[in-house]
């Protein structure tokens, strides 16, 4: 039994939800590129899709080996606060997960192996370094989330041993790189108005985030203007003929969404950045819809 509640532990700190849509994100990258159907390239996807997994996995382990004691606080419910797996078996399962993600990345093009290996540095310096700083972290997390359409639609866009890619070259990757932009910025958002739901816990934790440093109307503006350069960047991939009126019919209530859930965050934030969230789900879905419309 005791074995059992251990796995379970380990299984949790990876927070399965989260990392498996991180794996469909890097997909929806790769499949943006065309490197699913019309240039399958399995080995890249499926080496993307993996090192992703775990290394979304090892990031979540990690985070809460260093947040172990404001979660026996505030989530006592957790792995380690709740005893199911000890701090030094987190940081070792964390170290485990690492060195998948890098063995699978090996796979990829050079350009890829960099994003992957940025990103494994944020994951690892989020907590200690970046977490604490008004805007910093948030921009960090909207970096990682982002990311995911980049190095899935990076793992397919050329070939192995390459170090660069021209992004006007290749219309999917073009495409690609504004989903990725779209989705980093609409999640720095999302995670400014997260802040301002967390503001009288924060505040009692010591945290200094955006909104306890400027005030919450100003943090939600700042988040605003982020989300309006997103909304503005959202037809490009239509306006460069990418894709055609099926991505601009989807990716436009999606933007609208995601403007209303903005606004209505000042009042209700917890409700505004659920509203976002199911924002840029849509957006991400306009750019499937856009590819497979080119595909039919």
């Amino acid at each position: 039994m005791a074995t059992d509640g251990r796995a379970k532990g380990l299984f949790e700190l990876t927070r399965p939800g989260n990392t498996f849509a991180a794996g469909v994100l890097t997909f929806i990258g790769a499949f943006v590129a065309g490197g699913v159907v019309t240039d399958a390239k399995p080995v890249q996807v499926a080496g993307a899709v993996l090192a992703t997994w775990l290394a979304t996995g090892a990031g979540n382990a990690i985070n809460d080996y260093f947040d172990r004691k404001i979660d026996r606080i505030n989530a006592p419910e957790r792995p380690i606060p709740r005893g199911a797996v000890s701090p030094r078996g987190a940081l070792l399962f964390s170290g485990l997960l690492f060195a998948g993600a890098v063995v699978s990345a090996l796979v990829l093009p050079l350009l890829a192996i960099a994003i992957a290996a940025i990103n494994l540095l944020a994951l690892v310096a989020y907590t200690k370094l970046f977490k604490g700083l008004p805007g910093v972290g948030n921009a960090v997390v909207a970096y990682l989330g982002g990311s995911t359409f980049l190095f899935g639609s990076v793992a397919v866009a050329v070939d192995a041993g390459n170090t660069a890619v021209s992004l006007g070259a290749d219309a999917g990757v073009r495409a690609a790189f504004i989903l990725f932009l779209l989705a980093g910025l609409s999640t720095f958002t999302r995670e400014v108005i997260k802040d301002v739901e967390d503001m009288a816990g924060d505040r009692e934790e010591g945290l200094n985030t955006l909104p306890l440093a400027i005030g919450a109307r100003p943090a939600i503006l700042v988040g605003a203007v982020f989300l309006g350069l997103a909304v503005l960047a959202s037809p490009l991939p239509y306006v460069w003929g990418t894709f055609g009126l099926p991505y601009l019919a989807v990716v436009l209530p999606a933007d609208a969404l995601m403007l209303y859930a903005v606004y209505e965050s000042v009042g209700n934030p917890t409700a505004g950045q659920n509203h976002l969230k199911y924002g840029m789900f849509l957006a991400a879905i306009a750019f499937v819809v856009g590819r497979v419309a080119v595909l039919a």
